[in-house]
C-alpha cells in the first residue's frame, strides 16, 4: 500500500494495520524525540517564573519578615536590668515579672502566686526589694533593677548565695530566688540581730517546703560577714 505523503514525516498512515514505529525516518523525527522535546520546552516555560521568583533578592525577604510591627497598643519604653539597658515595646499592662521572664527570658524570678502572697518574684529596683508580680513594668523606666541573675553567677556566688548553699536553705528550690533577694535586701534595712528578727524581716517569702530553720541560718550567717 502506498504511503500517504502529505502526512508528517515521524508518522505512518493510519491505513497501517500494524503499530507505528517509533524509529525516525531517515530524513525526518521520531515520535519519540518530538514528544521529549515538546516536554521539556513545556517544563521550562513552566518553570520559568518560579525560577525568577527563586532568584529574588533573600535579603530584603528576610529583613521585611523579620521587622515585625509593634502590637497595638504598646508603648516604647527602656528597663535598665542587671546593668544592661533593654529597648522594649510592652502593653502598659505587662508586670515586671512578665516582662523580665517572657520578655527579657529571666527566668530565675519565679511566678507563684502571681498576688504579691508568697515573695517567689523577688527583685530589687534600686535597692528595694519589690514583688515583681504587683508592678508594672512601665513604671521602671529610670530605675536600676536587679534580679537573681545579676546577683551573683555560679563561678562567683554573692555572699548571701553561697549562705544558702552551705547552709542547705532550700528543698524544691522554688522559693529560694525570692528568698535569696529578701535577704539581701534585708542587710540594708533596719531589723535587730536575732533569729525572730530575721524571721519577721522574710515574713513576706513563704517556703512550702518548710526549710525556715536553714534560711535563718542561712541569711544570720551572711549577716554577720558584712
Amino acid at each position: 500500500m502506498a504511503k500517504d505523503h502529505n502526512l508528517p514525516p515521524f508518522a505512518e498512515s493510519d491505513e497501517s494495520s500494524g503499530p507505528v514505529s517509533e524509529a525516525a525516518p531517515q530524513h525526518g523525527v521520531s515520535r519519540r524525540s518530538f514528544l521529549s522535546h515538546l516536554g521539556a520546552a513545556g517544563l521550562a516555560v513552566a518553570a520559568s517564573p518560579v525560577l525568577a521568583a527563586a532568584e529574588a533578592p533573600i535579603a530584603i525577604a528576610i529583613a521585611e519578615t523579620s521587622v515585625a510591627p509593634a502590637p497595638a497598643g504598646s508603648v516604647p519604653i527602656t528597663l535598665k536590668v542587671n546593668g544592661e539597658q533593654n529597648s522594649l515595646n510592652l502593653d502598659p499592662r505587662t508586670t515586671l515579672l512578665d516582662c523580665l521572664r517572657e520578655n527579657l527570658n529571666l527566668t530565675g524570678t519565679k511566678k507563684g502566686c502571681d498576688h504579691g502572697q508568697c515573695g517567689a518574684c523577688t527583685v530589687h529596683v534600686n535597692g528595694q526589694r519589690v514583688n515583681s508580680c504587683l508592678s508594672f513594668a512601665v513604671m521602671h523606666a529610670d530605675d536600676e533593677i536587679t534580679t537573681i541573675e545579676g546577683l551573683g553567677t555560679p563561678d562567683h556566688l554573692h555572699p548571701m548565695q553561697a549562705s544558702f548553699v552551705g547552709h542547705d536553705a532550700y528543698q524544691c528550690g522554688y522559693c529560694t530566688s525570692g528568698q535569696i533577694m529578701s535577704a539581701v535586701a534585708l542587710k540594708s534595712e533596719p531589723i535587730g540581730p536575732t533569729d525572730d528578727d530575721v524571721k519577721q524581716g522574710m515574713y513576706g517569702n513563704i517556703c512550702r517546703c518548710g526549710a525556715y530553720p536553714n534560711i535563718v541560718g542561712a541569711v544570720q550567717a551572711a549577716r554577720h560577714l558584712a
